[in-house]
């Protein structure tokens, strides 16, 4: 089975400082991939290579096979869409901001949406639940309502391969399970492939097939596998430098990371 995404032996260094070495992994088709790891691991630069936004060093990346500097920018957007930490805020209404996912279908000399696309992005819109907000401006919204609406707009591009940068950064436990839920239905519904960056570890183990984590120590991978092969008491110790407890999950058995204070302690 060939992987939707292939990352190989990755390197990037900025101003002479190493950030990324070595990197690769696999992620087949409708998994739901996270990469985790303590601020400043490279797990953002790793997105942006990815996205094309920076060159690496070495290595090579491949989206369905194909590798990714020989896509044009179209057929990177019909393959691959991305919901980033920072959504513009812009002063459209949500209809017309998700039916820019549909910019990368338009031919030469099209200035408009056609029918179908807009049945495309009433579709996502419906999917996400989006759709009462279709009429209201992007910038009057709130947090989690504007990145449920980023996530229709990229949704609307139909890509094979899903890229959140932190897509429940600032958002509250609410809209954090609100998102990860939609985000696994549309894993199922729609037979998509998904690859997020996450911070919090608990979150990470409860929606994520395979784990990455990153070292911000070595700027590599420091171990990758299902999140009972890597939430380890150990290795989160060796990684973040934190002393923790690691327990299954009364509810679902996946491991649940929680913080020891020394103080408390008997």
């Amino acid at each position: 089975m060939i992987p939707v995404l292939d990352v190989a032996n990755i390197s990037f260094r900025y101003r002479n400082r190493p950030i990324l070495r070595d990197i690769s992994f696999r992620v087949h088709p409708e998994q739901l991939a996270a990469v985790i790891g303590p601020n400043g691991c490279g797990k953002t630069t790793l997105i942006k290579t990815i996205l094309k936004t920076e060159t690496p060093d070495t290595g090579t990346i491949r989206v369905q096979g194909e590798e990714l500097g020989s896509l044009s920018g179209k057929q990177m957007a019909k393959q691959m869409a991305a919901v980033l930490q920072t959504i513009d805020p812009a002063a459209m209404t949500v209809r017309d901001y998700i039916l820019l996912g549909r910019l990368p279908f338009f031919k030469r000399y099209q200035f408009f949406e056609t029918e179908q696309d807009i049945q495309i992005a009433e579709k996502y819109m419906d999917l996400t639940g989006v759709t009462d907000l279709a009429e209201e401006k992007v910038n009057q919204i709130s947090g989690g309502e504007r990145q449920l609406c980023a996530i229709a707009r990229a949704l609307a591009q139909e890509p094979d391969l899903l890229v959140l940068d932190e897509p429940t950064s600032h958002l509250d436990i609410t809209h954090q399970k609100r998102i990860l839920d939609l985000i696994t239905t549309l894993k199922k519904e729609l037979s998509l492939t998904v690859l997020m960056v996450l911070h919090d570890l608990n979150l990470a183990a409860e929606y994520a097939d395979l784990l990455i984590l990153m070292d911000k120590a070595e700027g590599r991978i420091f171990s990758a596998g299902t999140p009972q092969q890597v939430l380890t008491q150990d290795t989160i110790q060796a990684v973040y430098q934190t002393e923790v407890g690691v327990r299954p999950n009364p509810v679902s058995g996946k491991p649940w990371i929680f913080l020891i204070n020394p103080m408390n302690t008997i």
